[in-house]
């Protein structure tokens, strides 16, 4: 899912129908090919759960403007080089305790520490990206990955493609640019109803504006507050 515009495209399959591979070598191979290819220039954020966090692979990636954001696991060996100063008080930097240069077999990486106003749970994100960057949004990049879990609900709840069509490969591949095409076309018939009829509101914004509220009035009661950004 590209978070930006919310589309989807196909990736690459971690099985054949039958037989399932691991995700992180079949992704790595996806990025390794991708890299010699002619947009090798373009630059890619990968935005990604643990077990991504393969310090020396993705510093590698960085010659070919590949990064990624990722949570630090907590048995990570890390070393603190230094703290990176930041303005606590920009309402994008919510929840942000610290931003730092840590350093893990000689390969530096930043990460941002981020205690949820909401739920009081510190949170460590690890990134690649320039420390230039801005930290409050590289915590809000790693939080919006729940709406690549909406969409998978999607597809299997609302599109009911929850089997292989078939052990072929091709077959799997068009099954999933087909699914990815039908769900991008509902997201652009979503968005263009937005515009035309403001006051027709989707049950899913509805929804999630309605449990935004409830989760404030609950933070509320332990002196607590939901991320601003999130609504």
């Amino acid at each position: 899912m590209n978070l930006r515009s919310g589309f989807l495209r196909f990736l690459c399959l971690v099985t054949n129908g039958t037989q399932r591979h691991q995700e992180i070598p079949v992704l790595r191979d996806h990025i390794e090919k991708q890299n010699k290819g002619n947009n090798s220039s373009q630059k890619h954020l990968y935005v990604y759960d643990k077990a991504v966090t393969d310090f020396v692979w993705w510093d590698r990636q960085k010659r070919h403007a590949n990064y990624m954001i990722s949570m630090l696991k907590e048995n990570s060996i890390a070393t603190l080089v230094e703290s990176i100063p930041f303005d606590s008080r920009h309402e994008i930097n919510t929840g942000v305790e610290a931003y730092s240069v840590y350093e893990n077999k000689g390969i530096k990486f930043n990460v941002v520490d981020y205690r949820d106003p909401e739920t009081g749970k510190l949170h460590r994100f690890v990134t690649t990206l320039p420390m230039t960057i801005n930290h409050g949004t590289i915590a809000m990049l790693y939080f919006k990955r729940w709406t690549i879990e909406k969409t998978f609900n999607n597809t299997k709840s609302n599109f009911k493609e929850t089997k292989a069509w078939s052990s072929n490969t091709r077959s799997l591949e068009n099954q999933m640019r087909l699914t990815a095409m039908s769900y991008n076309l509902m997201r652009v018939f979503e968005e263009i109803s937005k515009t035309q009829l403001p006051e027709l509101i989707h049950p899913s914004d509805k929804k999630y504006s309605e449990a935004l509220e409830i989760r404030q009035q609950q933070a509320q009661k332990r002196d607590r507050f939901v991320n601003p950004l999130f609504f």
